[in-house]
Order: structure tokens, then sequence, then C-alpha cells
């Protein structure tokens, strides 16, 4: 038997080309950049972030991560603020404004699957979501990258990964 990694491979470079277009539109109709959109997703999720914890997040370098959270305080989505357990590092928390426009962009996001799925049974958008959970923790596993989900959604891998 062949593994269809290859496949999954072609998809996915597919499933990223679909999104980053879909970005490029919803940047001109004014909504979130990219990396600001991932950036408050993970603070909205997680909370306040010094910019060492962004690091860690994400993998990526202080410096990249100055860039864009100066970028986001400049365009008012996030704030400067002391760290609320005391800490020496100021974090970064959502402002309203960047909770608001967080909140619209993942409604447009969920509007344009709802659209894409329209025929897909509410079974197969579940084992589907299940299936990008999946994949997406064994990648943070991976990298040593957990990203914190809002809600504990049905996975029914957990059992099978407990006793397998």
């Amino acid at each position: 038997m062949v593994r269809s990694t290859r496949d999954v491979e072609y998809e996915q470079m597919l499933l990223s080309r679909h999104a980053l277009v879909r970005h490029r539109r919803t940047r001109r109709e004014g909504g979130l950049e990219r990396s600001a959109y991932i950036l408050l997703s993970r603070i909205g999720v997680q909370g306040p972030m010094s910019i060492s914890e962004l690091s860690d997040a994400f993998g990526l370098d202080a410096s990249t991560l100055n860039r864009q959270t100066r970028a986001a305080v400049r365009s008012g989505l996030v704030a400067r603020i002391p760290d609320p357990d005391g800490g020496m590092a100021r974090k970064f928390r959502l402002t309203e404004t960047g909770a608001r426009l967080l909140n619209e962009e993942r409604a447009r996001n969920v509007e344009s699957l709802d659209r894409v799925m329209a025929a897909w049974s509410d079974g197969d958008i579940a084992g589907f979501a299940a299936y990008l959970q999946r994949f997406n923790t064994d990648i943070e596993r991976l990298g040593g990258r957990p990203w914190p989900r809002p809600e504990a959604p049905s996975n029914p891998f957990d059992s099978e990964r407990r006793a397998g």
C-alpha cells in the first residue's frame, strides 16, 4: 500500500493558497492582515503575552515580533500593559478595536467556510474539523509549540490515541 502523504502535501499546499488569496482580498476590504489575525487570535485565547512568550509560542525571533506588535499597537489592535502578574516584562492585550476586528474577521471566515461546505453534512464537517485538529496538534507536538484552543471540541481521535 502506498501512503497518501504526497496527496496530503499537495492538498495542503492548495489549501494554503486559497487562504492566502482570501486574505489578500480581505485586506483590500479593510480586514486584518494574516500576521495580525494570527497574533490577535493567540492573544485572544491565551490572554496578555510578552514578546518573549510570543517568541516561544510562534517560534519567531523577538525582532520579528517587535515589528508585528509595533504595527498592531499603531493600528490600535493591541495595547502594551504592565504584566498583570507583576512580572517585569510588559505584555500585549487586545484592545476593544482589536477584539472587534478579530471577531469580524473570524465571522467572515466562517461565512466563507459555510458557503464552501454548504452541501456537506454536519457529520462530514465535524469529521473534517476533527482531522484538521488532529493534523495541527500533531504538528504542534512535533514542534513543541502547542496552540491553545478556545474550547475543547469533541475529538474522536483522543480516545484512539490513548488506546494506541
